[in-house]
């Protein structure tokens, strides 16, 4: 395609910006007020990384499609994540390939944030600069000469505060327009580099010689480049006796010394505090070797308890209401279909909705906590927790992502460059109690722990979920800790991050995390749930030949002859029709394997269906003991609580209850979880190690506790 097609292509479609910069540099604050709730998820083209997209309205008939980039110090990746900047930006070929780029700069921090900036610039990029965090910049004294700034960048640079949305007007406007690549230029390959930038540059029909040289210094990482033009460039770098690691030292050592040159002509500053600031008194005690450990669990007790506590009564609400409704249509109509609505469709539904406020508190929470900065000092304090277990303090960021959701978690270990912390990292990553566990956990621990307080402030239940999340953590550790003695490597590993500033929460950036995942979870994991809860109403209802017929009229001919009451005599059928279903039959076929554990062949059941997910534990014993019981028993929990073994004893004891609950603690119940971690490896080894390791840890504990609390 010659470029005036593909000048009038880009003339046909949206604009495509991308939206670049240095981690904590306000880039998902400036992403959320432009697009708002127009975002979606997905992944980038060949990788398993994270890509959000969104719509922004520039003006009254201008739109664009933003690509939120992963956070990024300069356009060398150390990780795989930023590997996907690389990738795209050399392409100009991509689907996905920007018209621009607009790139949030810290003016707190301009030194640093500028090092990535003249990189895109010197790539011929067209560009815009996000002058971002301004409040900060002039709390601490920090004057930015705006227009002389521009004039020595080339680009129209915005003056923001992202997280308030000072500047996001004025920055669409600019966006709207058609902008050219800055003509400034602030580093060249030098004299004895030019034969080989230009061997590569013409053999690939590249645009400038910068361009070039990242070909030279990176062809193993990029993508998209064939294995034979891999090689093409292997042989002329040899030829050329190219050093890739002492060229990016010389170039990032010359752009810095040109960065110094821009600032002393462009910034000055004002020393305005004599006092130390105050973030680095909060640091002292938030990152205190002893105190900042306590402070963090009593945040973790707050948020369990809170979990507990105040999602209460809106999942009370939502279960009644969906009881009321199943009540209401099984009270007025009739008929095989009205049953597979009751007991098939709304008892799924009813599994999925009544989570929403506990999933809605838990992300809530998290998304407050990254906001304000405390997340990152989390993972700094982690760090010294994680060495002696074999992981480094760039694990600590996909462990605490475990509590979400173990999929996106494992995404994140592509920021580890260690071969060994990042496979350590991975294979533990399950063993964190995921937010799709927390259904399973509430309905067990409101079964058998009591609703009260302990010392007349902590709520048992609150306390029971947080003892659940906190053996995850040291199963993890335990696990990475003789792993560590397993897996050899030579590499070492570091821990560098920066603290972001302070900062009040940005209600609506948490309102939007809130927002996408409660969205995720009734569409993603909600459609599983009804679906398989649909399927096993059909086997629960059904069974081979007239097994179910002759088993009622047996039952009905007893009821007969020791005249029990009607309530007694439905019981009773549904109980046998259960029990010589296709979901009964196919459940006693594996009861003996779980007998040891407590465990009947309904729990068989619901534990096979929820190797597709977790969650689906809860909609699966829904729908059987909907299916198994009197329609108008009420509540999930009536339900379970009703349910009697075969002396006439309650059956969901403290043993079972436990058992049950430590049995999900460990076991990988999750079929994505193992899809994404061979994604990842690229060995089915791997994931295969994990599902044999963690279900023999789930059936061994589970049976420990079972055999001494029964």
């Amino acid at each position: 395609m010659g470029d005036g097609q593909q000048v009038a292509t880009a003339a046909l479609r949206p604009l495509r910006i991308a939206l670049i910069g240095n981690p904590n540099s306000g880039k998902t604050s400036l992403f959320n007020q432009l697009t708002g709730l127009n975002q979606k998820v997905g992944n980038f083209p060949g990788v398993t990384v994270d890509r959000k997209t969104g719509v922004a309205q520039l003006t009254a008939t201008q739109r664009a499609e933003i690509i939120d980039l992963p956070g990024t110090y300069s356009l060398y990746p150390k990780s795989l994540d930023e590997k996907v900047i690389t990738d795209l930006l050399y392409d100009k070929a991509a689907d996905n390939y920007p018209d621009f780029v607009v790139v949030t700069v810290d003016a707190n921090n301009l030194r640093r944030s500028l090092l990535l900036f003249t990189q895109l610039g010197d790539l011929g990029l067209p560009a815009v600069l996000a002058l971002n965090m301004m409040d900060v910049a002039e709390r601490h004294g920090i004057n930015i000469d705006l227009p002389a700034l521009e004039l020595e960048l080339g680009v129209p640079i915005i003056p923001m505060n992202a997280r308030k949305g000072i500047g996001v007007a004025a920055l669409k406007i600019v966006m709207a327009q058609r902008l050219d690549a800055p003509p400034v230029r602030f580093w060249e390959p030098d004299d004895k580099m030019l034969p080989l930038v230009r061997q590569i540059r013409y053999y690939f029909n590249l645009h400038n010689d910068y361009l070039a040289l990242h070909y030279a210094q990176q062809y193993r990482q990029i993508g998209f480049l064939s294995a034979d033009e891999k090689d093409h460039i292997q042989e002329l770098t040899q030829k050329a006796g190219f050093d890739a690691t002492a060229a990016q030292a010389a170039e990032t050592i010359a752009r810095y010394s040109r960065i110094n040159e821009i600032l002393l002509e462009t910034v000055t500053v004002v020393r305005t505090e004599k006092r130390e600031p105050v973030s680095n008194r909060i640091d002292k005690v938030l990152t205190h070797r002893v105190g900042g450990y306590l402070i963090f669990l009593g945040i973790l007790f707050l948020l369990f308890q809170a979990i507990f506590a105040w999602a209460q009564y809106p999942m009370d609400w939502i279960d009644q209401g969906i009881s009321a409704l199943s009540a209401t249509i099984q009270t007025n109509f009739h008929g095989p279909l009205v049953r597979l609505l009751t007991e098939g469709v709304l008892a799924g539904l009813g599994g999925v909705l009544i989570f929403i406020p506990q999933i809605a508190l838990l992300f809530g929470f998290l998304a407050v906590l990254e906001e304000t900065g405390y997340m990152a000092r989390v993972t700094f304090l982690m760090d010294k927790l994680m060495r002696p277990f074999g992981l480094s303090g760039k694990s600590v960021v996909p462990l605490i992502s475990g509590l979400a959701c173990a999929v996106p978690a494992i995404m994140g270990a592509r920021t580890i460059e260690s071969w060994k912390d990042r496979m350590i990292t991975i294979f533990v990553t399950p063993l964190m109690s995921c937010s799709a566990r927390i259904p399973v956990y509430t309905v067990l621990v409101a079964l058998v722990v009591p609703d009260q307080a302990a010392w007349g402030v902590f709520n048992l239940r609150g306390v029971a979920l947080m003892s659940l999340y906190l053996l995850g953590l040291f199963s993890a550790l335990g696990s990475a800790w003789v792993l560590k003695t397993v897996l050899k490597a030579r590499e070492r590993s570091y821990f560098i991050m920066e603290f972001p500033v302070y900062q009040w929460p940005r209600w609506k950036n948490v309102g939007l995390t809130i927002y996408q995942k409660v969205r995720a979870f009734v569409l993603q994991a909600g459609q599983v749930i009804v679906a398989i809860s649909v399927l096993l109403w059909v086997l629960a209802s059904y069974g081979p030949g007239q097994q179910q017929a002759t088993a009622e009229a047996q039952v009905r001919q007893q009821a007969t002859a020791q005249q029990w009451d009607a309530p007694e005599v439905n019981r009773r059928v549904a109980s046998v029709r259960l029990e010589t279903s296709y979901a009964g039959k196919f459940g006693h076929l594996i009861e003996p394997a779980i007998r040891p554990l407590g465990y009947d062949w309904k729990i068989g059941i619901a534990l096979l269906t929820s190797f597709a997910a977790r969650e689906v534990f809860v909609g699966t014993i829904s729908t059987i003991y909907s299916v198994g019981q009197d329609a108008d028993m009420g509540t999930l929990q009536q339900k379970l609580s009703a349910e009697r073994d075969a002396a006439g004893q309650p059956f969901f004891t403290p043993a079972r209850a436990f058992s049950l609950l430590v049995f999900y603690v460990f076991a990988m119940q999750c079929m994505s979880t193992l899809a994404v971690t061979y994604r990842e490896t690229k060995s089915w080894r791997w994931p295969l190690a994990q599902l044999l390791y963690m279900t023999g840890l789930a059936y061994a504990a589970a049976f420990v506790v079972y055999q001494v609390l029964a």
